[in-house]
């Protein structure tokens, strides 16, 4: 295919860089790429050693020196020359992260425009790297708080998004003056690769210090392991399932190290009675069935007031059965597979388990076969029926499945329903009714990092910070105020003065 040459992708590609030299370890495994789309083998990546990586996290920590010392307006003018870059591949890129991880072309072209959105961003961000002043109780004195680079900051991503969450830690890591260092999920790994080339045009061009954007591939259980008990990084950004980050934040809370946690979502949309339900109906599908339900953010469980319960069921019912499923890198089509085969074990296991626990599905299911379907990741996104006390609708089922449920009383039941999970990520309630928006969104509302009124849970712009409470794990990434994470915060004090005072009215002569 053109784009993997456009890209640099080659049959066999090394796992480990330091921007522009890659390391050329062979006897550590090898990756063969398989992809979900039609089952062909698309390349293979040979794993990074313990060597490799510790001369990547030397570079990194040797570029991390260096650049922290470049002023950050000038760290920011290096993000829009990468951005630029990405602008000129967005197509070829786009197209790789559809065919190696499955997701449809306009969510893969997406998917690199998030990257480019947020170079932008962080390019202003490079000049709005704000301390406060404060006001001293002594005379004379002067009181702010600055924030100073951090240093090698590690990105362990998920396979649902292989280029934009590593983006959203990089690029903002790099206008605060720091290194980072990229481990990609291991069923992703050639998006990563060609990231790393992309960025490699413009290290050179500016003479940047080799490290600074730097790469191991390798298994969690060895690389993943290093880095998280490794002292050199002082943060860590996991982007994973709960279980992943509750080890993760064990090892590096062991180490008094910091980590960023994107965590598992149990997403869920309200629709009351005042719906605009026309309006709904786009978000709640495309929530819950674009990128084959493999987003953090996908809607899980939908919500329903009794009274347009009948409607929505109805309007569900159709809308799936005009779903086209296929090659994603068809546009025509709206759902591609799901990652491998072991995702469509694990749909169709909680579709059991949900069966068992007295729910019913009531359209989709099946694993689709014949033409087209030869990787045997295919599978028909189903609606189902189901309380929201079941085990099974506790848990996040990282596919195309959405969970019915319904509720009879005010806005305050439907927000319990709601609540009630360990997961808190995205939210969104659909009316026209200004009192139940105002409630979703206060102190007694939803509990998630996110929450929207008239939109879906699915799709967040890279303007606000991006994260979730409870088992999500409380990282924010992303807009806003994240680019703090970053960053170390250092409080200063100076006396002007020609004497001595001491805080709290302490006096103490000698």
């Amino acid at each position: 295919m053109d784009f993997l040459q456009e890209l640099g992708i080659r049959k066999k590609n090394f796992g480990a860089a330091t921007g522009i030299e890659w390391t050329e370890t062979t006897d550590q495994g090898e990756l063969n790429i398989v992809s979900p789309v039609d089952g062909r083998h698309i390349a293979s990546v040979y794993l990074a050693s313990k060597q490799d990586y510790e001369k990547v996290v030397a570079r990194a920590e040797k570029a991390f020196g260096q650049w922290r010392e470049v002023p950050a307006p000038k760290r920011g003018e290096v993000v829009r020359q990468f951005g630029l870059q990405l602008r000129k591949y967005k197509e070829a890129l786009g197209s790789l992260v559809s065919y190696e991880m499955g997701k449809s072309l306009q969510e893969g072209r997406g998917e690199v425009q998030e990257m480019i959105d947020i170079c932008d961003f962080a390019v202003g961000q490079s000049r709005q790297l704000y301390g406060s002043t404060m006001v001293s109780e002594r005379e004379q004195h002067r009181m702010y708080d600055q924030y100073h680079p951090l240093g090698v900051v590690g990105i362990i991503s998920a396979f649902n998004f292989p280029v934009a969450v590593w983006s959203w830690n990089a690029m903002l890591a790099a206008v605060c003056g720091d290194a980072s260092l990229w481990k990609p999920s291991t069923r992703v790994p050639l998006c990563a690769i060609a990231v790393q080339n992309i960025l490699a045009e413009t290290i050179r061009r500016n003479s940047l210090p080799e490290g600074l954007f730097s790469l191991v591939i390798g298994r969690g259980s060895q690389v993943g392991e290093m880095m998280l008990n490794d002292r050199r990084l002082p943060l860590i950004s996991i982007t994973g399932s709960t279980e992943v980050g509750r080890h993760g934040a064990r090892q590096v809370a062991g180490r008094f190290g910091r980590t960023i946690l994107e965590l598992g979502g149990n997403n869920a949309i309200i629709l009351t009675p005042d719906a605009d339900l026309k309006m709904a109906l786009p978000a709640i599908v495309f929530g819950a069935v674009g990128t084959a339900g493999q987003r953090c953010t996908s809607t899980r469980r939908l919500i329903i007031h009794e009274a347009i319960y009948a409607r929505v069921r109805k309007a569900l019912v159709k809308a799936y059965g005009g779903l086209r499923i296929g090659n994603p890198l068809d546009e025509r089509n709206h759902v591609g597979p799901l990652i491998d085969t072991g995702a469509v074990e694990a749909f169709q296991q909680a579709l059991r388990r949900v069966r068992q626990e007295g729910g019913r599905v009531i359209c989709g299911g099946e694993v689709l076969t014949g033409k087209g379907y030869a990787s045997g990741c295919y599978v028909r996104p189903a609606v189902v029926e189901a309380e929201n006390h079941y085990a099974i609708v506790q848990e996040e089922t990282f596919a195309p499945i959405l969970y019915l449920i319904r509720y009879r009383g005010e806005v305050d039941e439907a927000i319990s329903l709601h609540n009630d999970v360990v997961q808190g990520l995205s939210s969104a309630i659909f009316t026209e009714n200004l009192r139940e928006a105002e409630i979703f969104l206060s102190a007694v509302g939803s509990d998630c990092g996110i929450a929207n009124v008239n939109i879906g849970t699915s799709g967040a712009e890279i303007g606000g910070a991006f994260g979730g409470e409870k088992e999500t794990g409380g990282g924010r990434e992303s807009g806003s105020d994240a680019w703090k994470a970053y960053m170390r915060r250092q409080t200063n004090t100076i006396n002007y003065g020609r004497s001595l005072p001491l805080a709290q009215g302490i006096r103490f002569d000698i």
